[in-house]
């Protein structure tokens, strides 16, 4: 609804590339170019400095960008409350969530949502959940979805569910013959981890600062940025690790993996995060409700964000 050239000039200066606006605007680059030099030859200034492949705001761009904003602020207003008015949920939505979610929890959950607003469209962007919380601080996502503690005040944080994690081992492992783990326990074998910056990585740190250990007493012998790569390496009798349960549903069935609890038992919780000041469409809160009734309903965690 709002000028073409303003809400391309919006993207490049939010994203401060030509290349990533147009991948986001579903544009070509050189259609980009034009749009962002057809609002220059209005303004009749320049709104971006271009030197050795980097752009930055001149003063004039930082001007158009700051009431770009707004504008676009009360666009969403209007349309929101013209929606609430005529009862329509339609817009679209764009989620970050980390890898463990992504891929096994909030596919089913969405599907549900889609199912009963059509008219929705969501967009998904995966990574690390420190990535995640990153999106949210820098205003590249509506809502994220992560799997460890967010130490941001400035952000809201909501807990929908728990999660916990879990010893994996290959099948006749000395481990899975034990009823429960201690964390100590897992010092003697191989340790297959997650990458930096992931959630489930953060979390078991965190647990062994609370047993007075540390991340070197485990004998890491690879590190894997997703949880396919972690269970295949587990599989093939590369050492152990600990993972959500959440994940390892398909292998316990097939009997590729073993499961063992750990004691003290781990849980980490799966959590919404966005901006505080943030307008909300109203296509946002009706997900989060939608999320809350499932947590009201009492349904156990896989049934939940549908892992």
């Amino acid at each position: 609804m709002a000028d073409r050239r303003l809400q391309v000039f919006y993207t490049v200066a939010k994203m401060l590339s030509f290349t990533k606006a147009a991948e986001s605007l579903h544009m070509t680059q050189p259609a980009v170019t034009f749009q962002v030099r057809q609002l220059e030859e209005h303004f009749n200034t320049r709104l971006f400095d271009r030197t050795h492949n980097r752009i930055s705001l001149t003063e004039a761009g930082k001007k158009v960008y700051g009431f770009a904003d707004s504008i676009f602020q009360l666009y969403a207003e209007m349309e929101n409350a013209v929606r609430e008015i005529t009862g329509e949920v339609s817009g679209a939505l764009i989620i970050g969530a980390s890898t463990t979610i992504a891929e096994y929890m909030l596919p089913a959950l969405l599907g549900d949502f889609k199912a009963e607003y059509p008219d929705v469209v969501i967009h998904l962007k995966v990574s690390n959940s420190e990535g995640v919380v990153h999106m949210v601080e820098n205003n590249d996502i509506d809502l994220g979805v992560v799997e460890a503690p967010v130490s941001n005040k400035n952000l809201v944080v909501e807990v929908c569910c728990m999660d916990q994690l879990v010893v994996i081992t290959p099948p006749g492992h000395p481990l899975a013959k034990q009823k429960q783990v201690h964390i100590q326990d897992l010092f003697d074998y191989p340790f297959i981890c997650r990458e930096e910056g992931s959630g489930t990585r953060e979390v078991i740190a965190e647990c062994l600062a609370r047993e007075s250990c540390n991340e070197g007493e485990l004998r890491i012998s690879m590190e894997l940025g997703s949880p396919e790569a972690v269970k295949g390496a587990v599989e093939a009798g590369m050492g152990v690790s600990i993972m959500s349960q959440a994940t390892i549903a398909k292998e316990l069935r097939l009997g590729t993996l073993e499961a063992v609890p750990l004691t003290p038992v781990l849980e980490r919780p799966f959590s919404f995060v966005l901006q505080k000041q943030k307008f909300r469409h109203r296509v946002m809160d009706e997900l989060l409700e939608f999320v809350r009734v499932y947590c009201k309903r009492g349904c156990d965690a896989p049934r939940l964000l549908a892992r």
